[in-house]
């Protein structure tokens, strides 16, 4: 039995979850909940118990020293609530976490109970995958759900995926079985430069998040070091002339399949964006301003995420060369 005490009574609960691990390259999806976590001052109330779901041999604890006290702080899933003012008010559920090691169903049901105790609407959650996209262009996000009546509304795609799945790919599923609606968001990040952070990709799906809860997100800095971000990649990428020649193919095969979309919805939805931040008359008080819209389709090709990073970008593979690996949604 779950119990809440001292957790307010919430305003239209959203849950928007991120997991460290092969579901978060460039650790994209979980510095964007760090950054909500942040900027409205989230309040902690619940802790799953990492010896429940934790290896502690791949996810170990660390050590560190408070006022001369050592203290352990152990790998687990945390659980804040911010509250949001303005005309539209509403509360979101921050979940935050690692993959767990082990007894995914039971780590579902223990958030599905604190999404059921707490009224939750909705159950966002927030992914990224390695693709082959340019990283001089807006950072391709698809949302997916598997409810057919939610695709429509939310003008979402069904997801069709087959294949291995993480944990947002299980926690979708079990929100579905639950009857609880559920989306998951997930950026495209270059692979040729996997290492994180990549604050672009965090920027973008902050944008597509706050386009489908209808919250105006404080960017703070973001765009500002997603800018930093291009510019450092863009001279890593100069010192190299295959790099440079590939990133200038993948830049042509994308322009060519986002012709239709150039004066579409995803133009509209960007310029109502800076409509809202303009005139500041979007939900959710002040914030930065968005320099990234990052509402492109995603492209057809992933790869999965290399826990190993580097420190400038590897030779790229050869043009003509496939990739059959398809994302996970």
């Amino acid at each position: 039995m779950i119990e809440l005490e001292g957790v307010p009574e919430l305003i239209d609960p959203v849950m928007v979850a991120a997991f460290e691990g092969w579901n978060d390259a460039g650790d994209a999806a979980s510095a964007a909940v760090a950054h909500l976590d942040r900027e409205w001052k989230g309040e902690v109330f619940a802790a799953l118990d990492a010896e429940d779901y934790y290896d502690f041999q791949v996810n170990r604890p660390t050590v560190w020293m408070d006022a001369g006290v050592r203290k352990i702080t152990w790998p687990t899933t945390r659980l804040s609530v911010v509250r949001i003012g303005g005309e539209k008010p509403r509360d979101l559920v921050l979940v935050r976490g690692i993959e767990p090691s082990m007894r995914w169903r039971s780590f579902c049901n223990e958030l599905l109970g604190f999404a059921h105790e707490l009224g939750v609407e909705l159950v966002v959650i927030l992914g990224a995958l390695l693709g082959d996209t340019p990283h001089t262009r807006p950072v391709p996000i698809s949302g997916t759900t598997s409810d057919a009546d939610l695709a429509q509304r939310m003008d979402l795609e069904e997801t069709k995926y087959e294949g291995p799945t993480g944990i947002v790919g299980v926690l979708q599923e079990a929100c579905t079985h639950a009857g609880v609606p559920a989306v998951s968001l997930w950026a495209a990040v270059p692979h040729y430069v996997s290492q994180p952070p990549n604050p672009k990709a965090t920027l973008a799906l902050l944008n597509r998040l706050e386009d489908l809860i209808d919250v105006r997100i404080p960017l703070g800095e973001l765009p500002e070091d997603a800018r930093a971000w291009q510019v450092g990649v863009d001279q890593l990428a100069a010192e190299d002339s295959e790099v440079a020649e590939y990133v200038q193919t993948l830049e042509e095969a994308r322009d060519t399949a986002e012709l239709p979309e150039a004066s579409g919805e995803a133009i509209a939805r960007e310029f109502e964006r800076y409509l809202r931040r303009r005139d500041g008359s979007g939900p959710g008080g002040a914030g930065g301003h968005a320099t990234e819209g990052g509402d492109g389709p995603a492209p057809g090709t992933y790869r999965r995420d290399n826990p190993s990073g580097r420190t400038r970008p590897p030779k790229p593979p050869k043009p003509d060369t496939e990739d059959d690996d398809s994302s996970e949604e």
